[in-house]
């Protein structure tokens, strides 16, 4: 397995859910609402970030990296890392694959979070793609017999910004504030700074359209906010009586 240097998982207790993401503050964004749900129902989740975002306009990877240790914090994470892949160059290469497929076979989780597989930005869909095949390359016994295999039992993914209708619909109404306490923990992106100050929108203007997102989402099930997700399988239903979102 290719482990990155400073990568250290001999201690790492399996998790529940990993959430793979190619930059700090995309979960945040995306998912950061349910992994606050699941670790507050008692699951062990975390968060492994492809790249330090070092091509972004503003801030630079030891701050960003910084920001989101802070940032999971908030979100109650128990595992957070970073592969420091090259931002804005991510490639669906076997050395990437087989570097997340070690991560993935060291955390064991029982469900995995990709970005939705289209996206603006190539290294969002890229992440989907490289998460999504090391996923499967995990559970090959023959890949690397000295560890042992593993593949999640889920793969689920975060549709926020698709314009797709989702498979289900999370309830994040506790947790909705708390997620955008975690998104500011990135001061260097949505501080009030001059750096890119044309391109980026003030934080009240982030604040009030994730809002209005999470409402959009949470009406769809009778929910103050709701964070969507999609699934590749038709998910199975064993009581239909006590399906959770009324008709009328």
């Amino acid at each position: 397995m290719f482990y990155p240097p400073a990568l250290d998982l001999a201690d790492v207790r399996p998790l529940d859910v990993l959430a793979i993401a190619a930059h700090p503050d995309d979960v945040e964004q995306t998912c950061g609402g349910a992994l606050m749900k699941m670790a507050a129902m008692g699951y062990r989740t975390g968060v492994l970030d492809l790249t330090a975002g070092d091509m972004g306009t503003r801030g630079n990877p030891e701050l960003r990296m910084r920001e989101a240790r802070a940032a999971a914090e908030v979100m109650r994470l128990s595992f957070r890392e970073n592969l420091r892949m090259p931002d804005a160059r991510l490639e669906n290469s076997l050395g990437l694959k087989m570097t997340l497929t070690g991560v993935i076979r060291a955390v064991k989780p029982r469900v995995v979070i990709l970005p939705y597989w289209e996206a603006r930005h190539p290294d969002h869909y890229h992440a989907s793609q490289i998460g999504f095949e090391a996923c499967f390359l995990a559970g090959l016994r023959k890949l690397d017999e000295t560890v042992e295999p593993f593949r999640p039992h889920k793969v689920i993914y975060a549709s926020l910004y698709a314009n797709v209708t989702p498979s289900f619909v999370v309830d994040i109404t506790p947790y909705f504030d708390q997620r955008m306490e975690a998104l500011f923990a990135y001061e260097s992106q949505y501080g009030e700074t001059d750096a890119g100050a044309a391109l980026f929108p003030k934080q009240d203007e982030i604040r009030d359209r994730l809002r209005s997102i999470a409402r959009f989402y949470g009406n769809m099930i009778g929910a103050r906010y709701g964070e969507p997700y999609v699934v590749k399988e038709t998910l199975r239903v064993d009581d239909i009586v006590a399906m959770g979102v009324r008709t009328f």
